[in-house]
């Protein structure tokens, strides 16, 4: 058996490398330092053979810079986890046409045109229609921190460190922070991943999971990171900072109410939820704050309509909001299921994911508010996951296939001590390609559905499924 370990100071892996050889079986055991890792066994025809592998495997890591190591000396990355204060609202309760409980605090949600997604603190993600139906559940190594989305791709970063892919039917690992990076959010724009942590640092990460820049804020626990095509906005105990997308250089830094708990952002504005009980608009351009809204609890999430019509917040009493976009409030209603930890507005209905679990969706229609506050709201509907939903989790072996058919072929090579990804099917540019590190093999082919170039240009983006060619 032979054990190593790589552990990057200053930014990047932390993860170990095991193989131990029993006669002609070679199990190889991966992963980040501290958890069990995933395991990989291969037959070969004789033991020589089974040993030359296993040492040629070995060498591949050492020239890597990974070393010798004893199981267990260097301890896993820190994990803080948002602290679950929640009480119950005193507001008449909202009109909530349907709940579904995800059986742990949930903190991700996303929502789009087909479906809601919700993640939770034991690393399950399930996809629910508009109507209440639950279509899909994945489980995650880790309790899931949030879920965003980046076009067509949908990636939920995890307490593990790992931000995964799951525009697939199989979860695939997209990028892996460095383990002393005690991460709070995530936003990730045309493939490249901002990162907000304890400290009050942002750290950048482009789309071949490599280090961009970093830079540390005005104060501390960074919990708020938003990305666009020119800037990253960064909310921490200190205020919101600007700073630019390309090379990270400072832009402007509005100090406001205390610690900074969460942030939206519109085309011209960014919203920030603070722990002093307001949601302040700064403007992107110059950092000005151009309206406060005023709630009764410290805000843990805050959402809008499109272009900023109207604002909305949800406190740590369980009671949601909605503003104009001038800063008058307009209501305040009860969950009825906890404290909204995230939230997202479409077509009339607020969607949120509370310290309960729950994920609720919520009619924010004139007629349905005027009924609310008249005291008259739907039951809502408990939405259940058949009990026949299997888990897909995440796993690096892949179908294989003989012929390429309609898709397009890329290939991994060696590019110095890296590994890239290239487009070999006819009529593409000489671009690299994001692709999962985990399953990169130098001279593989695979066969993907199709691929996208970045919006900036100089990448391509893998979409659908991923298949090994042979």
């Amino acid at each position: 058996m032979t054990y190593l370990e790589l552990s990057e100071d200053g930014g990047g892996s932390h993860k170990f490398y095991e193989t131990t050889v029993s006669g002609t079986q070679v199990t190889i055991t991966y992963g980040r330092i501290g958890e069990a890792g995933q395991t990989k066994v291969t037959i070969f025809p004789t033991e020589e053979k089974a040993q030359a592998a296993a040492a040629k495997k070995v060498g591949e890591k050492l020239r890597k810079g990974y070393a010798p190591a004893v199981r267990g000396v260097r301890q896993p990355r820190a994990v803080t986890r948002r602290t679950i204060a929640s009480t119950r609202s005193t507001a008449q309760q909202a009109p909530v046409l349907w709940r579904f409980n995800s059986g742990a605090s949930a903190f991700g949600i996303f929502v789009d045109e087909e479906r809601c997604w919700v993640g939770n603190q034991r690393g399950d993600v399930y996809t629910v229609t508009h109507s209440g139906t639950v279509t899909g559940r994945f489980r995650l190594p880790d309790g899931v921190k949030c879920i965003v989305a980046d076009d067509f791709w949908i990636y939920a970063g995890c307490d593990d460190g790992k931000v995964y892919d799951l525009s697939g039917k199989v979860p695939r690992a997209a990028y892996e922070i460095a383990a002393e990076v005690d991460i709070y959010w995530l936003d990730i724009h045309d493939g490249i991943l901002g990162v907000s942590d304890r400290d009050g640092r942002i750290t950048t990460i482009d789309y071949e999971d490599e280090f961009q820049w970093s830079r540390t804020g005005q104060g501390n626990a960074g919990w708020m990171v938003r990305c666009d095509e020119d800037a990253v906005y960064h909310g921490h105990s200190g205020g919101v900072a600007r700073y630019d997308a390309a090379d990270g250089s400072p832009v402007w830094q509005t100090p406001v109410a205390d610690q900074v708990l969460f942030g939206w952002q519109e085309e011209h504005a960014v919203y920030a939820g603070t722990a002093r009980r307001t949601v302040h608009r700064l403007s992107k351009s110059d950092g000005a704050v151009e309206a406060v809204y005023r709630c009764d609890g410290p805000v843990y999430s805050c959402a809008t309509s499109p272009e900023g019509r109207y604002v909305f917040a949800g406190d740590s009493h369980s009671s949601v909001y909605c503003f104009a976009a001038s800063g008058e409030r307009l209501w305040k209603l009860g969950t009825g299921c906890g404290s909204a930890f995230s939230m997202q507005f479409l077509d009339d209905r607020l969607y949120i994911v509370t310290t309960d679990g729950s994920l609720a969706c919520i009619d924010a229609s004139e007629m349905a508010i005027a009924a609310a506050r008249e005291g008259t709201v739907p039951e809502p509907l408990d939405v259940k996951a058949a009990a026949s939903l299997a888990a897909v989790e995440p796993s690096v072996v892949l179908e294989t296939v003989t012929h390429a058919g309609d898709g397009v072929v890329v290939e991994c090579v060696r590019e110095g001590e890296r590994l890239r990804v290239r487009v070999v099917s006819p009529g593409y540019e000489l671009w690299n390609v994001q692709f999962p590190k985990e399953i990169r093999e130098v001279g593989a082919r695979y066969l993907v559905e199709g691929v996208r170039p970045s919006g900036r240009g100089g990448f391509y983006r893998t979409f659908g499924e991923i298949r090994r060619l042979v």
